[in-house]
């Protein structure tokens, strides 16, 4: 469950990263929506790296491959 939290979270980085590469490319920068999709950005990834942190500290999640 942890695992496709992270997921979940990192794709929705990706979304945002790409939304405000689109509003600045259409807004030409004169707008606020780039700002805001940096500061979602920047929030989503301070809660995947919190989320990881807790995963190992729980012991739910392990350093390196395998189940």
């Amino acid at each position: 469950m942890l695992k496709v939290a992270i997921v979940v979270l990192l794709l929705a980085t990706l979304i945002s990263l790409f939304s405000g590469l689109v509003f600045l490319v259409k807004d030409e920068g004169r707008s606020s929506r780039v700002v805001t999709a940096l500061f979602i950005r920047v929030t989503l990834t301070a809660l995947t790296v919190l989320l990881i942190g807790w995963g190992f500290w729980s012991g739910q999640l392990r350093p390196g491959f395998g189940p």
